[in-house]
């Protein structure tokens, strides 16, 4: 019999990722990466968030690539600021 781990199940048993506490950045702006590690969802759904522009955050553009404001990304989560 096989065990099929979801998603979050493997999330929470990952070791603890490489990414700061999201009150520890100080950079304006985070990758798509560290935008969906710091919301908890997967770094597609910001991709569609970003093409459908109905997402809780927008995303800039910089040379054709994402970046997502921690500012607004703070506000989402309730997180102070720095």
């Amino acid at each position: 019999m096989k065990t099929v781990l979801h998603s979050a199940a493997i999330r929470r048993a990952a070791p603890e990722s490489s990414h700061p506490s999201l009150e520890h950045v100080t950079r304006p702006t985070v990758t798509t990466g560290e935008a969906a590690h710091y919301l908890n969802r997967r770094p597609q759904t910001l991709r569609g968030w970003a093409c459908q522009e109905n997402g809780p955050v927008r995303p800039i553009r910089i040379n054709g690539r994402l970046a997502w404001p921690v500012a607004d990304i703070r506000r989402l989560v309730g997180v102070e600021g720095v």
